[in-house]
């Protein structure tokens, strides 16, 4: 079992001992109605029917479709031998409950046909209580469990549905983009290793010694064009959490503004020209930025303003994320989750470091930090000049 499915088995866990709270009482309670009315004896066969509905709710993860259909067979047999024997009306109401819970898994996880003649079971049951018993307390509360076990059911379905939707559209778009991103980066570095190879077969005749600082250009292309390929093959081994987008330096100010709709006051700082960052730079900024982002939209809703800085030296980009969140806000200490650890392995694939944590005054801050591109005149053009919200 994976990390990310925690979240989905104590959720699991937290239900079934939820409904055993309920059913536990309820076995109780209704033992004691029939033995009250009926005398001790009748109350035997609703608690049999009862506690091997319930065993069946608790066991349901191991088949849904099995568990489901036995649980209508129980029910309906329990219907018929205590319309025959004379018995207290069934379904019981734990009876109900745990019939409830089969049928609204089963709505939720199974295929369209199961799920349906499941429905259609748990409808044909209910049906029989009204043809056996009449308009009586345990028929309707039966009748209620019934319809809400399929409006829940129905509900997670397409909740579950629109979810695997979105993430699937997200994957394909991110992939879609890293086309494009690899395209990018393929056509800067080959076209001028073409360009490098043309003009030296050009000199080659006239002045050879020039063909010296050709291949010498073809060679020095040839390493970045390997690294970076490098670089993009390593964030698609990411296979949980597709490798980032392409976007390019403009849209860091466009995801600030997608921010801003719901969230805190931002001041974006970033240098005044980022034209000859390469793109898995580019991309590895925008998208520490918008985890860190989305880690304030998610666990600081208190905070009133954020600062994002984006910062050249001669040998170092930072990136820095900080926001003022009080420190009474509820949200988890550590922020921890698979945001941080895939903006940390992006960094690590360039050669980068991250430091996340909360600050002594109150708020969270990210800090992480990247080579910058090996041209030093170039560096100290972008680092002379820095301007606000223009990336």
């Amino acid at each position: 079992m994976t990390t990310s499915d925690w979240p989905a088995r104590w959720t699991g866990i937290a239900c079934d001992v939820g409904f055993a709270l309920v059913a536990v009482p309820g076995l109780v309670f209704t033992a004691y109605v029939i033995s009250d009315s009926w005398g001790g004896s009748y109350a035997l066969f609703d608690a049999v029917a009862s506690v091997v509905m319930c065993l069946l709710a608790l066991a349901r993860r191991i088949s849904r479709a099995g568990t489901a259909t036995a649980g209508l067979v129980v029910t309906a047999t329990a219907v018929a031998v205590a319309e025959i024997g004379g018995l207290p009306q069934e379904p019981g109401p734990v009876t109900s409950l745990a019939l409830a819970v089969l049928v609204g898994s089963a709505i939720r996880t199974l295929s369209p046909p199961w799920a349906g003649g499941i429905a259609a079971g748990g409808l044909l049951v209910v049906v029989a209580g009204w043809v056996s018993g009449g308009f009586k307390t345990v028929v309707v509360l039966g009748t209620l469990a019934w319809l809400g076990a399929l409006v829940l059911g129905a509900a997670l379905r397409l909740i579950d549905y629109r979810r695997d939707a979105t993430a699937e559209r997200v994957r394909r778009d991110e992939r879609l983009a890293l086309a494009r991103e690899l395209h990018d980066i393929v056509a800067h570095h080959i076209t001028g290793i073409v360009l490098q190879a043309q003009a030296a077969q050009l000199v080659t005749d006239q002045q050879p010694a020039a063909v010296v600082g050709s291949l010498a250009g073809i060679e020095a292309a040839g390493s970045e064009a390997l690294a970076a390929m490098r670089r993009v093959v390593g964030l698609l081994r990411d296979t949980e959490d597709a490798a980032p987008a392409s976007p390019g330096p403009e849209q860091l100010s466009h995801l600030v503004d997608r921010f801003l709709r719901h969230g805190p006051a931002v001041q974006l700082r970033t240098p005044a020209d980022t034209s000859s960052w390469p793109p898995e730079l580019t991309s590895t900024v925008y998208r520490i930025v918008q985890e860190a982002l989305t880690n304030i939209s998610r666990h600081a809703p208190r905070a009133r303003s954020v600062t994002v800085t984006v910062d050249q030296g001669p040998e170092t980009i930072t990136v820095e994320v900080v926001d003022d969140a009080p420190p009474a806000t509820g949200r988890h200490p550590h922020r921890a989750g698979y945001g941080l650890i895939g903006m940390r392995e992006r960094l690590q694939n360039l050669d980068g470091t991250l430091q996340a944590g909360p600050r002594p005054g109150g708020g969270w801050a990210v800090l992480a930090t990247l080579p910058a591109p090996q041209d030093a005149d170039r560096g100290r053009a972008l680092s002379a000049s820095t301007t606000e919200g223009t990336w």
